[in-house]
């Protein structure tokens, strides 16, 4: 853990803040890869991952942006409420979004609050004079934020912005953003969940494989209690105690009760800290971290907030 300050609070856009941490002691803070995120602690207890996008000058500090959600559950209106010299704890950087080494080409997509990872990793692959495209939709320009950095001169050229409420030549048309399908080409998406199944699922349709998208939700979607929620066991290793996780309760409630710890953090299946092993039966996904293939492989879940489809699961803890 890392206990930093809030040096700085600026208004980017409409609803949208960004808050720049400083160590407390006044070290440097570690140094992360575009696309990582970061854990805050904040004061009413909750957890909350934010990307990161400090600018070049702003080496060993973190910046992290945030839209305060009319729906928030607390995360976003607690953030939101931080001042200049407010102290916080965090976590060190992690990258479950990095960029592949590999890749001739990376397509950029970004989607309101989105832009922060993506605007990271546009700033890397551009001061490595990588080939790069940022496409970066909002509902307006004054819901647009870092605007003024998408326009600097090392950027603008590989950078397109849409505007919902803008001229009908100037939308997102994702075939056009997409191109042709090519191996060396990489695809990263940002955004709120609808903007991201638009991409991917169209990304998908014209024969992209899984394995050149890449994605990062900041919020699981809604999804409401079914007939399908009924109870289920999960049992410690071959052999070891089983318990019974009931209706309306999840995994981890299931564990603590019994003294069996496992990291979590977003309690939602978007993070990743949570993902557990599973040595026999058939999760239930219900995460968006994990991608289709590594579901389907049925050797690991998220027990956060995926539940399963067999009666019993065995897990490797």
């Amino acid at each position: 853990m890392i206990d930093v300050l809030v040096s700085q609070r600026r208004s980017e856009a409409e609803d949208i803040c960004s808050f720049e941490l400083t160590a407390v002691d006044g070290s440097a803070l570690p140094p992360f890869e575009p696309g990582a995120h970061i854990d805050v602690h904040l004061p009413n207890g909750l957890i909350r991952q934010y990307s990161l996008c400090p600018g070049a000058d702003q080496l060993g500090r973190y910046l992290i942006a945030v839209l305060l959600e009319p729906a928030s559950r607390g995360g976003s209106a607690a953030v939101h409420r931080l001042q200049v010299g407010d102290r916080l704890r965090i976590g060190a950087p992690r990258n479950h979004f990095p960029l592949q080494g590999d890749a001739q080409r990376s397509l950029l997509l970004a989607g309101g609050i989105g832009i922060t990872p993506l605007l990271a990793m546009a700033e890397h692959l551009a001061a490595r004079g990588a080939d790069f495209v940022l496409h970066y939709g909002a509902r307006s320009a004054g819901r647009m934020a870092f605007a003024n950095r998408l326009r600097q001169e090392a950027l603008a050229a590989q950078v397109h912005l849409h505007l919902d409420d803008g001229a009908p030549e100037q939308k997102l048309v994702l075939d056009q953003a997409l191109g042709p399908v090519t191996p060396g080409t990489h695809i990263y998406v940002c955004g709120p969940g609808g903007f991201m199944d638009w991409v991917l699922d169209g990304a998908r349709q014209a024969g992209w494989p899984e394995e050149q998208l890449h994605r990062e939700y900041f919020a699981a979607p809604v999804r409401s209690q079914d007939a399908e929620d009924g109870a289920f066991q999960i049992q410690i290793g071959h052999g070891g105690a089983i318990h019974t996780v009931p209706t309306g309760r999840n995994v981890i409630e299931v564990l603590n009760e019994h003294g069996i710890e496992i990291p979590v953090s977003c309690e939602q299946g978007v993070c990743g800290t949570c993902v557990t092993r599973v040595l026999e039966g058939q999760p239930d996904h219900r995460d968006s971290y994990l991608t289709e293939r590594e579901r389907s492989a049925n050797d690991c879940f998220t027990p956060c907030c995926s539940r399963a489809r067999s009666p019993l699961l065995v897990l490797d803890l």
